[in-house]
């Protein structure tokens, strides 16, 4: 059993904890107050304001190092939001982490701090090495920590010994470079963080249409005629959306939010370059409907959808493209059977919602030429997000909305280069037909065995037989779940090599030997022998583009990600013919390389130097379809019973509050929920609040018992009143990942289900 502490993972409380019901539009004068506040604490007034006119613009501005959507068609000059820039004056401060801090300060002292304090100590300044006599981290050179890297990698048993991760802000050109290094040197062991968010949308588009991303661009959005916006908080995770739902109501479209929680962003939005609505504080509706489904309900309600659109083709042949369905598709019969053959009761339970919602939802699909459908992790984080995401893609084939404007499949990642890195060749299951491509261009031999993935990592660790793990960005033992299982896996490391901005607690769970390799951000210029250099991000519609940072570096000690891999490399592989520090030298020369090895990447230094960069093709876009059978496939999978059999566990879903991005927490406060000075709560229903004798306000026990039978417990959480489904239950990560046991992944995706986790809540004893 695990007793977390309940002091949680942001910085200290200012006051008394307080909640109030949030009515204000998203966005706004809220949002521009808050970002006042973040440049105003953080004195970056100046640095701030010029970063804003440089923030997502396709000439010399520098890509958002926070989430994936798409910037403007038209070029717009403020193509930014309140969570982007919290991001971007978070990585520009001028707080500095240094030797002289870390003289100060043991392993283990630090160890008792909040995540919030480690991060605010600012920007890290020089290459670090643990020293166990004093439980320090000390200086170490580059070449010496490079050495250490190659020297630890050479002496394992196997290249399997070794797990590459990276997060989602990696570059393209440096995950070229990442990828080529581990498998050169002999492993697929390259887990990411889309092992935890996306995989699922990744394998049933795969299954489905041939291709592993969505098929909408930015311009779909703007053309729908309906959009449905499933199991996302638009508002706080991709705050930039607003700007297409509020020109998707304004011009008539039809907007439907499908989520357990209705959040701020589903209801009604300012956006902050409207300077004319922000003069008049008049706001507009983002949503014409929303659907509060129980967690893990989405799969029903579409199948419920796909139930009355049939039966409406009854009676009206236009309620199915017919056409389409015989001329593009596979598998309709039997899907067509298993929908019919399913009870209205049996759906309707499942779905958490009455018929008539559902038929609502269907009414507004049917209705429609063009439909398009988005979905995040309220989607993926279930057993069967897999099956949620493929009934996502059927509901869309019975009206034919693919291959046409306005319509098709548009999954939101969440990171700002995630889609990109796994583009650029970072997947643990690679397909024979990217590794033969990558072996004939780069003259190597990759390994043809497919690697570890996140959750098999963690596992390998824990069993000794992965022993080098190497993080390129991100916040591992926070991010992955089970965090005590994870850091047990870390300590059990002979090496942990961290590349990093800022400090965190993945510095601290470290294996026998650590290192600290700090980096450039997104927002530093990178100067190189071949001059001023640039690198390239793919966003979540596939558009590939250029950043260029704008900002002088934290530390003339840093180095860029390219480099730092290049180092590395060079150290493992001393007699690799790949011409690294060639590469290095200008990134033209990666991006040459990239062209011959990636499909899609043809002519990239060219294209990508274009206005706004160039999109990658989509082959189901263009209805060609790299599936067995060469049609989009239709899916015929069981109706899953996502309720729990005893009344008295509840499905508790973990989220970020909307001051938080990942696992930085900027502060314990959750504006759009109307929660001030608190992280360590759990949102229930009223309903369920009574009936287990939980007063308002009072402290809780959550117990969540793994798939495996053992048991988990934080204590001395606070219960608060929210609107959201009955045995439903929400809270924040990572303080809640503890809850989510190593047996607790998807048997489809992998993916730790961290939005359906089982518990039992009790009062505080």
């Amino acid at each position: 059993m695990v007793d977390q502490e309940t002091s949680g993972q942001g910085p200290a409380p200012t006051g008394e904890w307080e909640q109030r019901d949030y009515h204000h539009p998203a966005a706004g004068w809220g949002a521009a107050t808050s970002v006042m506040k973040v440049l105003s604490r953080e004195h970056a007034i100046a640095s701030g304001t010029r970063a804003m006119f440089k923030m997502n613009h396709e000439n010399d501005g520098f890509d958002c190092p926070g989430c994936a959507w798409p910037d403007d068609l038209k070029g717009l000059k403020l193509d930014l939001c309140e969570n982007g820039m919290k991001h971007v004056v978070w990585e520009m401060t001028g707080k500095r982490v240094d030797r002289d801090f870390f003289a100060a300060h043991t392993v283990t002292e630090l160890e008792s701090w909040s995540d919030y304090e480690l991060e605010d100590q600012g920007r890290l300044t020089e290459p670090m090495v643990y020293d166990e006599a004093s439980d320090r981290y000390v200086p170490i050179s580059w070449s010496d920590a490079f050495a250490l890297v190659g020297s630890a990698l050479q002496a394992l048993d196997s290249p399997d010994e070794a797990a590459f991760y990276t997060s989602g802000r990696l570059g393209n050109e440096a995950t070229f470079l990442y990828q080529l290094w581990a498998r050169e040197f002999g492993t697929n062991n390259l887990p990411d963080c889309s092992n935890m968010c996306h995989e699922a949308s990744g394998r049933a588009l795969k299954a489905s249409l041939g291709t592993g991303k969505g098929t909408a661009d930015l311009k779909d959005w703007e053309t729908a005629e309906a959009l449905f916006i499933l199991g996302v908080n638009a508002a706080s995770n991709a705050p930039r959306m607003l700007t297409a739902l509020t020109e998707a109501y304004d011009r008539g479209a039809q907007i439907v939010h499908i989520n357990p929680l209705v959040e701020a962003g589903a209801r009604k939005a300012i956006i902050p370059h409207e300077f004319v609505d922000m003069a008049l504080f008049k706001a507009t509706r983002t949503s014409t409907l929303n659907l509060q489904v129980r967690p893990g309900g989405d799969l029903a309600l579409l199948r419920g959808m796909a139930k009355a659109l049939l039966e409406e083709h009854r009676t009206d042949p236009k309620a199915l493209d017919v056409e389409f369905i015989e001329r593009y598709t596979s598998g309709f019969s039997a899907y067509r059977d298993l929908v019919e053959s399913t009870s209205w009761d049996d759906l309707t339970r499942q779905a958490g919602l009455s018929e008539a919602d559902i038929r609502k939802a269907a009414a507004v699909y049917s209705a429609s030429d063009r439909t398009l459908i988005s979905w995040c992790l309220g989607v993926t984080q279930h057993e069967h997000g897999v099956d949620t995401v493929r009934e996502i893609v059927n509901v869309l084939l019975l009206r034919g909305n693919l291959g046409r404007e306005g319509a098709g499949p548009s999954p939101v990642r969440g990171h700002s280069n995630v889609q990109g890195n796994r583009t650029c060749g970072i997947d643990h299951k690679p397909t024979d037909e990217f590794l033969d491509r990558l072996g004939e261009v780069c003259g190597i031999t990759p390994p043809r065995e497919h690697g570890l993935d996140t959750v098999g990592v963690i596992r390998a660790m824990n069993e000794g037989r992965v022993k080098v793990f190497v993080g390129m960005g991100g916040n591992f033992v926070m991010a992955a779940p089970d965090t005590p299982y994870t850091a047990s896996g870390l300590r059990n490391c002979d090496l942990t090599v961290q590349v990093s901005t800022k400090l965190n607690r993945s510095h601290l769970v470290h294996g026998r030997t650590a290192l600290i390799l700090p980096c450039l951000g997104r927002t530093e210029k990178d100067h190189q022998a071949g001059g001023l250099q640039e690198t390239s991000v793919e966003d979540s519609m596939s558009m590939v583009h250029l950043s260029r940072g704008m900002k002088r570096p934290a530390s003339p000690h840093l180095l860029s990600e390219p480099a730092i891999i290049a180092g590395m490399a060079r150290a493992t592989l001393p007699d690799s013919a790949t011409p690294w520090e060639s590469w290095v030298e200008d990134y033209d020369r990666i991006r040459d390389v990239m062209a011959k090895a990636l499909i899609g990447f043809e002519d990239f230094n060219r294209r990508v130097r274009l206005p706004l960069g160039f999109r990658l093709k989509q082959p189901a876009r263009e209805l060609v379809f790299n599936t067995p059978t060469g049609l989009a496939e239709f899916a015929a999978t069981p109706l899953p019973d996502v309720i729990p059999a005893d009344d008295d566990v509840l499905v508790l879903q973990t989220m970020r509050s909307h001051d938080q991005w990942n696992t930085t927490i900027y502060s314990d406060d959750d504006r759009y929920r109307g929660i001030k000075n608190l992280r360590t709560l759990i949102l229930m229903h009223e309903d369920d609040m009574r009936s287990r004798g939980i007063a308002e306000g009072s402290l809780v026990d959550i117990v969540a018992t793994s798939k495996d039978g053992s048991v988990r417990e934080l204590r001395g959480y606070r219960a608060l009143r929210y609107d959201l489904p009955r045995g439903s239950a929400a809270g924040y990560m990572p303080e809640m990942n503890v809850l989510i046991g190593a047996a607790d992944y998807s048997v489809q995706s992998d993916q730790p289900l961290m939005k359906n986790v089982k518990v039992r809540v009790i009062p505080s004893s």
